[in-house]
C-alpha cells in the first residue's frame, strides 16, 4: 500500500532511534546500528513494515470497520488530528482517557451527552435556559469536546489503534491488548515492540517523521474506505436488478 521509499524515511529523520540506554531488548532486531550513542533504524526493515501496517489499515476499512487514531504527545496532536480528521477517523489528539477501550460503554454515555447538547445549541433549544444556565451548558460542552470530541465518529470498539509512541500511549496500547484490539504503532528505540501487532520501526518524536507515517496511514485508510464503498454500491446494483 505505502509508497514511502527508504529516502523519504531518511530525509525526514525516521532513522533516528533514542540513545541506547533507553534502548528497550524488543527493539533490537529493528536497529541497523548506533552511531556516537545513538541507534538508527534500519529503513529497509522500516519500509517493509509501513507497507504492512497500511495494507492492514486497509483491509480494516474495506470491510467496514474503523481505524481509532492516537496521539498525545505535543508533537503529534495536531498531525494526529488532522489526519483523521482528513480521512474521517476517530481520534485522541490529546490525554487518553483510561476505560476509553476497556469501559467503553460509560464513554459512549459521554459522547451521547455532547451530541445531545450540541444539537439543542445548534437548534436554540437551549434557549429557554437562564443566561446562567446556559454559560454552564456552553462550559460543559467545550469540557467534553476537549475529553471525547475526537471520538463522536466512533459508535462501537475500533477494529483496530493507530498509535503515535506506543510508549508513551502505554494505557491505550494496554487497552487494545487487553480486548485484542491490533495496535498499528509508530515505535522508537524505547518502546516495547512485543506489544504492538503492527510495528512502524521509526522516530516518533520528529514532526515530519510523524507526518509521513500517519500520512501513509491516513491514505490507506482512505483507499480501503472507497473498496467498501465501491463493494457496497455494486450489491445495491445488484439488488436492484434482481427486482
Amino acid at each position: 500500500m505505502s509508497t514511502t521509499d527508504i529516502k523519504t524515511l531518511f530525509d525526514a529523520g525516521a532513522h533516528f532511534g533514542y540513545v541506547r540506554a533507553r534502548r528497550h531488548p524488543t527493539a533490537s532486531p529493528y536497529l541497523f546500528t548506533t552511531k556516537d550513542r545513538t541507534d538508527i533504524f534500519d529503513l529497509e526493515v522500516t519500509t517493509v513494515r509501513l507497507d504492512a501496517a497500511c495494507a492492514f489499515a486497509a483491509s480494516v476499512t474495506a470491510a467496514g470497520k474503523q481505524v481509532l487514531f492516537v496521539g498525545g504527545k505535543h508533537e503529534a496532536t495536531g498531525i494526529v488530528k488532522d489526519a483523521a480528521e482528513l480521512v474521517g477517523a476517530p481520534y485522541v489528539a490529546g490525554r487518553w482517557i483510561g476505560g476509553t477501550l476497556t469501559n467503553f460503554k460509560n464513554i459512549r454515555k459521554r459522547i451521547d451527552r455532547l451530541e445531545q447538547l450540541m444539537s439543542e445549541r445548534a437548534s436554540g433549544a437551549l434557549e429557554k435556559y437562564t443566561k446562567r444556565e446556559r454559560l454552564m451548558i456552553d462550559r460543559e460542552i467545550t469540557e467534553l469536546l476537549g475529553r471525547f470530541g475526537g471520538l463522536v465518529k466512533m459508535t462501537d470498539l475500533p477494529a483496530a489503534l493507530f498509535i503515535v509512541d506506543t510508549r508513551h500511549e502505554n494505557t491505550a496500547v494496554l487497552e487494545a491488548n487487553q480486548l485484542k484490539i491490533p495496535v498499528i504503532g509508530l515505535s522508537s528505540s524505547d518502546c516495547d515492540f512485543s506489544l504492538v501487532q503492527y510495528p512502524v520501526p521509526g522516530n516518533d518524536t520528529s514532526v515530519r517523521s510523524i507526518a509521513l507515517v500517519a500520512g501513509a496511514i491516513g491514505e490507506a485508510h482512505k483507499e480501503g474506505k472507497s473498496v467498501a464503498a465501491a463493494a457496497k454500491s455494486a450489491a445495491n446494483v445488484k439488488t436492484e436488478e434482481g427486482k
